[in-house]
């Protein structure tokens, strides 16, 4: 038996017992994520706080703990893990951003015997390295190579992915993804690292895309890592003078996005369900704190899908109602 086997059968024993005793359950999860204005993480909030619904009608909480920006984000991350586990927490998800920062983080989170889910960036790989009881999220890889097979598909051979996020892991393997499906299909991709300070900024990744196409004039696709950059790189194609020339395909969606599918300005977006993410994250944590239920399928994905002119339509209806 695994250190980890062992340490979920103590945690499902105990939480049996107690329900069987009679006791009063309620579980503390403590979710670590983006900042609650970013377009993405605001949905991933959203299926957390939907899933705090149940923990709170038995007796428990949700809480979430983002940074204020993203210019230090492994070391901020990692003193969320901390907090969380200081104020009490009954259970933590995190997402591991930047292993070298944050891994001694959710180490301490399973050395103090709390059940800890990976979600939204690390993979399994993290989930089993750090003993975590599982992974819920897309695989970042993944997506990025779909996006790259995507436009060797509809024949743009020459990419370029926009990394606003340097260092963090998940992005890094969206566009190591991308540059590997491009390739595979014959085509050719490149990564354009920014300033972490540019993710969101809207001018210096509309500036930065300008002159990068200007620079390279062969590049036929964008590829972005989020809503606020995918917004940001369509003007930045039309300042080059390349609207209509040059493709953009993103990571996640919102509604402006998915109009810009509509009216041609954006060829896809990535959908990765950060919605699920979090809604299941927390249920199967309130779940395994208050009956000692656990999920026997390593790995929960809930992505990669491609969101194109084929079924925007069906998609808009979940973005109204802040869940796509």
């Amino acid at each position: 038996m695994t250190k980890f086997s062992r340490f979920a059968a103590s945690v499902s024993c105990a939480a049996m017992m107690s329900f069987a005793a009679g006791a009063v359950l309620a579980a503390d999860v403590f979710v670590v994520g983006g900042k609650p204005d970013d377009p993405f993480w605001s949905i991933v909030k959203r299926g957390a706080e939907d899933a705090g619904k149940l923990a709170a009608e038995q007796g428990g909480s949700v809480t979430w703990l983002g940074p204020q920006n993203y210019d230090n984000l492994g070391v901020d991350a990692a003193e969320l893990i901390r907090q969380a586990i200081s104020q009490g927490a009954d259970a933590i998800v995190g997402p591991d951003w930047v292993p070298e920062a944050m891994d001694p983080a959710f180490e301490a989170v399973v050395e103090a015997g709390i059940p800890l889910i990976i979600y939204n960036a690390g993979g399994l790989e993290a989930a089993d390295r750090l003993g975590a009881m599982n992974y819920i999220g897309s695989d970042d890889y993944e997506n990025g190579k779909a996006a790259g097979k995507y436009f060797a598909e509809h024949g743009i051979m020459k990419l370029v992915c926009i990394n606003t996020l340097p260092g963090a892991s998940n992005i890094e393997d969206n566009c190591s993804g991308m540059n590997d499906g491009i390739t595979e299909a014959g085509g050719e991709g490149e990564t354009l690292p920014l300033p972490a300070t540019s993710f969101g900024n809207a001018t210096a990744v509309a500036q930065a895309v300008k002159a990068y196409l200007l620079k390279n004039p062969d590049v036929g696709g964008i590829y972005t890592i989020g809503n606020v950059d995918a917004n940001a790189s369509i003007n930045g194609v039309m300042q080059s003078g390349k609207a209509g020339k040059v493709q953009v395909g993103g990571l996640n969606m919102d509604e402006t996005i998915l109009n810009n599918i509509k009216d041609g300005k954006q060829m896809f977006a990535i959908d990765q369900q950060g919605y699920m993410q979090g809604y299941m994250a927390v249920s199967i944590l309130n779940a395994h704190v208050n009956f000692g239920l656990s999920i026997p399928t390593r790995e929960i994905l809930t992505g990669p899908g491609i969101v194109d002119s084929s079924n925007v339509d069906a998609t808009l209806d979940g973005v109204a109602k802040g869940v796509r």
